[in-house]
């Protein structure tokens, strides 16, 4: 027993420690789809063994992906919702100028991503900050007669929050069905819990998610980042916009934030409310069915368009490739606005392989993000967007949360997504593709107008950068899968 106890002990932790790397490596050569990804695993697992197994085994698997899948796979099956105005490629075409009729191969593209149809007839409207979008929301919501459904990732207990609160709480006391969903870790951001005070008013609110246990890491993975408000199946609202007081210039906010969403009517708000009634089940378990959630829509407007539902589920990547497939189809022009600018490789190259194909390729983002580390992180990758041609422009305060994308002066993506790995890869978000130009001139416009309030970078600027500095951008550069 000495014998065993005193000399076979080590050889047994060795061999354990070699079997645990072992194991990891071979996960790594299985599940790793990125090579250069694979090669750095199994490289620290080969210097690092045991250190290295542990590590590869917190950050470096996958469970986003599979996680959502098994959390959605005993969800209830929604009802279809009724028949749609659909529009399919023929028909896009001739509602297409002769020289934006090749934007219908994206339409196509995009339509084989996923199972959700182009849709005609509808008017989409643009809406400033909040000193825009808090009045039509709330005259929304003081006019419904049926049915309220409302997502925001953010939904604060301040001012601004307390008036869609109470607005929601009078709907809900006059007979209107009221159903409100708020991301666990974006509730959050302000105490007490806004969904307290509507629960107190008798509104049925749900958290997305919500979970006690540190170590799941509620702050990183799985947030429904979407924001829809439909309010009696016809009316919609979405984009980028949460509901906190920042957004709401005309108080004069400590940390004011500049934003944009979009009022919608038509039949892309069934696709709207089919978002929103997904995620509902999904939470509560409680289905949305019937004319009172989904009334049949009819042609409001010029607009063609199309939601897009991105997540880590079934849903993963949709939105990446929608915006590969558009800078391949661009012919004139590229641009886009975002908070947080983390392109992956494979968007870097389709970018500058965009511009040294000869279409504009412009983007506008803060110069001061209000997350230090993503800022450092997005510097440290500029020169790679800067290099071949693109062009870039840092927007001066206050802090610039638009998220928005227009091609050659027709096609739109608008919504609740970022370019960063967050967004397109571990978040629930919500996107509609449009095509129109006379949206997608009112948008240049605006565009235009960030331009104008911004400062062109350029490489040179970038790579005189002090040595400390470029180093600390680099390093950040480094945790981008995870900012």
């Amino acid at each position: 027993m000495y014998y065993l106890t005193h000399h076979l002990w080590p050889h047994v932790v060795a061999l354990t420690i070699v079997a645990v790397a072992l194991t990891a490596a071979g996960h790594v050569v299985l599940y790793k789809r990125d090579l250069r990804s694979a090669v750095g695993w199994i490289g620290l697992i080969g210097l690092l063994p045991f250190f290295g197994a542990i590590l590869y085994a917190l950050f470096g698997v996958n469970r986003i992906q599979r996680r959502a899948a098994t959390m959605r796979r005993h969800q209830p099956e929604l009802p279809a919702s009724p028949e749609p105005l659909t529009c399919d490629t023929a028909e896009l075409e001739k509602n297409l100028s002769a020289d934006a009729r090749h934007l219908s191969m994206l339409a196509r593209g995009v339509g084989d991503i996923g199972d959700i149809p182009l849709l005609r007839g509808n008017t989409v409207t643009p809406l400033q900050n909040g000193d825009e979008a808090y009045p039509e929301m709330l005259a929304a919501i003081e006019t419904a007669c049926s049915s309220i459904t409302f997502s925001s990732y953010i939904f604060a207990h301040d001012k601004t929050g307390l008036a869609f609160a109470d607005a929601l709480v009078a709907a809900s006391h006059r007979g209107v069905e009221v159903r409100v969903l708020v991301d666990y870790v974006g509730m959050r951001y302000s105490f007490p819990s806004i969904v307290h005070r509507l629960h107190h008013g008798g509104v049925k609110a749900a958290e997305f998610m919500p979970t006690f246990v540190p170590w799941r890491t509620p702050y990183m993975n799985l947030r429904n980042h979407r924001k829809i408000l439909v309010v009696d199946g016809k009316l919609g609202f979405t984009g980028g916009i949460n509901i906190r007081i920042d957004n709401l210039h005309r108080e004069h906010p400590s940390e004011p934030v500049r934003d944009l969403h979009f009022k919608m009517t038509g039949p892309v708000v069934g696709q709207l409310q089919e978002i929103f009634a997904e995620d509902w089940a999904f939470t509560t378990h409680e289905i949305l069915d019937g004319g009172k959630w989904f009334p049949k829509l009819e042609a409001t407007g010029p607009v063609i368009a199309r939601g897009i539902p991105d997540g880590p589920d079934e849903d993963l990547d949709k939105l990446r490739k929608v915006i590969m497939m558009a800078l391949a189809c661009s012919q004139k022009s590229v641009r886009i606005v975002t908070p947080y600018f983390l392109p992956d490789l494979s968007l870097i190259a389709a970018m500058n392989t965009t511009v040294m194909r000869g279409v504009s390729v412009e983007i506008v983002i803060p110069e001061r993000p209000n997350l230090r580390a993503v800022g450092w992180a997005a510097t440290g990758q500029l020169w790679q967007i800067l290099e071949h041609g693109c062009r870039l422009w840092l927007a001066q305060e206050p802090f610039d949360h638009t998220k928005l994308m227009i091609v050659d002066d027709v096609w739109s993506l608008i919504g609740s997504a970022n370019w960063d790995p967050r967004s397109l890869r571990l978040n629930f978000e919500f996107d509609v593709e449009c095509y129109d130009a006379d949206l997608a001139t009112r948008l240049n416009e605006l565009f235009v107008l960030k331009r104008e309030h911004a400062r062109e970078a350029t490489i040179a600027e970038v790579d005189a950068r002090p040595l400390p500095i470029r180093l600390r951008d680099g390093v950040a550069r480094l945790f981008s899968p995870y900012l």
